[in-house]
Parts: structure tokens; sequence; C-alpha cells
């Protein structure tokens, strides 16, 4: 397709994508999540997501997604860290601000899965009228674009940490954005500096406006090329399609596997079970249309291991996939460039 780097990014949320690996388990303990986000990162995955949603599934209190991405930051130093953030019922300048953090926290790998879920349940938790499919539709964009004018809020150079003078910053580079959506308006600027990347690599469902990172689903590589061709025609930068993966290992065959797990709801998504050897035959053939994917493994302590070691190295032979770098930020591993501040760049044009 293009020079751009094909990204592998795998969701570590619970202990697998599959119903039965996780409905009788608690969730995952820190430590065990920082083992799985060091073992993803050993392998060589492009990026890790972290799943979420608005509301504790029964009686399971646990972190949110932004909050476990902060947590194993400090231990990784090259993979992508991307959590679900809602949009909704959140506030959008803290949403913001979270992620702002978690870039610092994690020297510029932090992204952005921005899901907008409504359900009646949910809007009740929080005191609000559900939203239909059109309302969470324009929430989410309102959300995503205010989020990016307050990253920019702050020029890169506005710390000037003045010892002589006592100031820690330079008031002229904070900006107002000023912005008025349909259910909120946001003055800022934002509490925190600009983040490392200057802007958070956001990762949305296809027509998202704003998005860095378009996901597409499709049961079969022919409908994943069509739903990349619509993505991109809408604008998308970049397209990964959804993978949901069994595989062969450990002397037991993925159908065996399957068949002791028992049922696995479609939603949609391209589903792979078989051995690695295809499931990098179907990846190198979906690389064609797309800039990525991100796997959803049946059972992650068996999955995850099997796809880090026979799946990602067959990749770098057949496909040239590379695995991001220490020390380099997610849009470096995505291709993706570092854009401006739009206020710094508003102001050297009132300048000239």
């Amino acid at each position: 397709m293009s020079d751009t780097p094909f990204a592998v990014a795998v969701e570590l949320d619970a202990h697998g994508a599959h119903p039965a690996a996780s409905s009788a388990s608690a969730a995952p303990s820190p430590r065990l999540l920082a083992s799985r986000v060091a073992d993803a990162e050993r392998f060589g995955f492009t990026v890790t997501t972290f799943d979420d949603s608005p509301l504790p599934a029964g009686d399971r209190a646990r972190l949110d997604a932004v909050q476990r991405a902060a947590f194993v930051a400090p231990f990784t130093s090259a993979i992508g860290l991307v959590p679900v953030a809602h949009v909704a019922y959140s506030e959008p300048f803290h949403v913001a601000t979270q992620l702002a953090s978690l870039d610092w926290a994690s020297n510029g790998r932090a992204g952005w899965i921005a899901s907008a879920s409504g359900s009646a349940r949910e809007a009740a938790a929080f005191g609000r009228e559900a939203l239909i499919d059109d309302e969470l539709a324009r929430e989410r964009d309102d959300v995503i674009e205010v989020a990016r004018r307050l990253w920019d809020s702050w020029e890169d150079d506005a710390v000037i940490q003045d010892v002589a003078t006592g100031r820690y910053l330079d008031a002229d580079k904070l900006h107002y954005v000023d912005f008025e959506g349909a259910r909120f308006s946001v003055k800022g600027p934002l509490i925190t500096p600009r983040p490392p990347q200057g802007q958070v690599v956001v990762v949305a469902p296809a027509g998202t406006a704003g998005a860095d990172v378009a996901l597409v689903t499709g049961a079969d590589p022919a409908e994943i090329t069509d739903a990349a061709a619509r993505a991109r025609a809408e604008g998308a930068a970049l397209v990964w399609a959804e993978v949901e993966v069994v595989l062969d290992t450990r002397g037991v065959s993925a159908a065996r596997r399957l068949s002791a797990l028992g049922s696995w709801p479609e939603v949609g998504r391209l589903r792979y079970a078989g051995d690695a050897d295809g499931l990098v035959s179907l990846l190198a053939e979906v690389e064609a249309s797309v800039d990525g994917v991100r796997l959803h493994v049946a059972e992650l302590d068996v999955d995850l291991e099997e796809a880090g070691r026979a799946v990602l190295p067959a990749l770098r032979e057949r496909i040239g996939f590379r695995s991001p770098r220490a020390g380099g930020t997610l849009r470096d591993a995505l291709g993706l460039t570092r854009p401006v501040s739009r206020y710094a760049t508003a102001a050297v044009k009132e300048f000239a």
C-alpha cells in the first residue's frame, strides 16, 4: 500500500475475547495486567488496547481503562497504550486532561479509543437522559474536537521555568478554546502542558470525525476491503481491521479449543481459527487494504504467547512488519507526523 508501518495491536482487557475466558474469573490484578503488557511489548506488538464500559460489570469494581494504561506505563518503553474513554456522560475537559497525562506518563505513547455508549441504564446512573444513535455520534465528534483544541491550548514552549522572574510559564502561550458543542461548552485552556505527541492518537469507529485511526469490521477480507475504502473516502488517515483469533497451540487445535470454550457470539468481525501460518497468510492478505489490525484473542493466557512467538516473527519476514522502538512515540510507530499547535500556527500567520 504505502510506506506506512503496518500495526498489530492486541486487546488486553479481562482474560480474553471469548466470553468463557473472562466470565468465570475476576478481573486481572494490576500485577497480572502489567505482566501481560510487558509480554506484549517483549513480543513486539505495536499497541495494546484496554476496553472499558461506562459502568462496572455486575459487582466487580475496577480501575477504568485510562487508569490501567497509566499504571502499566512506567513498566514499558515502546508499546503504544490505547485505552477506551467514553464520551456520553464524562466531562470532556476531564477526558482530555486524563489522556494528556497518560501521554506524559508514557513519554508519548498514548492513544484513545473514543467510545460513545448511551444505554438507558448508563444514562440513569449518571442522572442523564439516554442519547439516541445520532446524538451519540455528534457527542463523540464534539468531544474529539474539543479535546484536540485543549491539547493545543498550550504551545510547546509555554513552560519557561524562569527562576529570575519566578514565572513557570508564559501566559501569552496559553489559549482559550471557546468551544460550543451541542450539549456542552468549554473555555479552556487545559490544566496540563501540551502532550509530548502534540496530539494524542485518536482511534474510533469508521466515520468518526477527527480520528487518526478508523476501526473497520467485516466477516471476510472482501468486506474488510470495502469497509476500508469507505473509511478512506470519509477522510481516515489510517485504517485498522478488527480480527478475532483462536490459534492451534500446545498440541490442541483451535477447533477443539473452541468446542471446549462453547459459543462465541458473532459481532461482525473477521474471525480466524487455525494455526499461526494461516493467520499470517490472512493478515498478509488484509494488509493490502488496511494499515493494521487489532487482534481480539480468545484466551490471553494461551493465544497471546502463540501470536507473539509464531505470528509476529513470520509477519516480519512476510510483509516487513516492524515492532516499535524503545523511546519512540506512538505517532512514530504509526508513521504519523507530530502536528503543530493550531494556536501557534495562527499566531505565526497573524504576525507574518
